[in-house]
């Protein structure tokens, strides 16, 4: 407990007391939970640095057991910068709160700075946008990233401001309690129209950065994946080469499970992948789609010039992480999306 007369965080300096039920605990799991807005790791950092000492002396040792009736005063030090660089870049910002941030991402956009890409990203945005209300997440005044869309998905995404926040996102995410719908245009129409898609996901061993399907019981880094799907729409019915089939499908896609490129290398493995995907797809056109009047060849010019996968997160749904509040948002695609579908829609 905080020292009774004791300012939290009056001149940077929190000062704590072990009582009856804590002791025992390691220092530095003890901290973490008497502690907010700092994580564990953080924690462990600032005891290795000698700010924190205990009975007025330092304290070095993370895994030391508490013992009631000590006094632990915690030293803070200046909320370190972020790495990125805040830029003013617009943000279609869909909620926001002291604690969460929800925004629809464009298609090419990056989410994380990384290689080749150092500005110019959500995060570059964040840091700007919130830069008043970012209380540090392990001691770095940063938004949390929870989960990522790739560059060329666009649709609603959820980032923390405090670490109290991101650590109830992650444990949201990791229970699979978060509500996620995406829209992806297909190649032909999957059968049948309603269905779940259950493999384990790993990387691809001829290209490191492609995902693949993998076997959770042979492939040591394979992870569970799971998808459910349902056909919401079907083009160019008449003009494909077996009676029944389609050209291309809209599929809603339900993620149970939320891993890299998921949806992408799942429709893949069902063999209708999506309209546009460079890596797991076959680029633009359609197999069997003909120019051969006004309306196939106006859809040929939209599917060349649509250069990306054909995905958008279209629903977010969860419970928010401190208020326990349920929390719903939805975005329609963007014009290209639209587009894509109108044009395929008059098939």
């Amino acid at each position: 407990m905080t020292i009774p007369g004791q300012d939290n965080k009056q001149n940077d300096l929190i000062e704590l007391l072990v009582e009856d039920d804590k002791a025992g605990l390691r220092l530095d799991k003890w901290l973490a939970d008497s502690v907010e807005d700092i994580s564990r790791s953080r924690l462990k950092s600032l005891i290795s640095e000698g700010l924190v000492l205990r009975d007025g002396l330092p304290a070095s040792d993370a895994s030391a057991r508490v013992r009631v009736g000590e006094i632990y005063s915690l030293q803070l030090p200046e909320l370190e910068e972020a790495e990125p660089a805040p830029e003013d870049i617009p943000l279609d910002v869909l909620h926001e709160d002291g604690d969460l941030i929800i925004v629809n991402k464009p298609a090419g956009m990056v989410v994380h700075p990384g290689a080749g890409n150092q500005t110019g990203t959500l995060v570059n945005a964040l840091l700007h946008h919130c830069r008043d209300s970012l209380s540090g997440i392990g001691g770095v005044a940063r938004p949390g990233i929870v989960h990522r869309l790739d560059k060329d998905t666009s649709g609603v995404m959820v980032a923390a401001k405090n670490y109290a926040a991101h650590h109830g996102l992650s444990e949201l995410f990791s229970a699979h309690t978060i509500a996620r719908t995406y829209l992806a245009i297909v190649h032909g129409s999957p059968r049948p129209g309603l269905g779940t898609i259950e493999t384990g996901i790993a990387r691809a061993s001829q290209d490191r950065k492609k995902m693949a399907v993998a076997d959770i019981y042979e492939h040591p880094s394979a992870r569970e994946a799971i998808t459910h799907y349902k056909v919401r729409e079907s083009y160019g019915q008449g003009r494909a080469k077996l009676p029944g089939d389609s050209l291309a499908s809209l599929v809603a896609c339900q993620l149970e499970t939320g891993r890299t490129h998921q949806i992408r290398v799942h429709m893949a493995h069902l063999g209708h992948p999506l309209v546009g995907d460079q890596v797991y797809g076959r680029g633009p056109g359609l197999s069997g789609l003909r120019p051969i009047d006004d309306v196939a060849i106006a859809a040929t010019e939209v599917l060349r010039n649509f250069k990306r996968q054909a995905l958008h997160a279209a629903e977010l749904g969860f419970d928010h992480p401190l208020t326990g509040e349920p929390l719903l948002f939805t975005t329609p695609p963007p014009v290209d999306f639209l587009e894509l579908q109108h044009a395929l829609g008059a098939l």
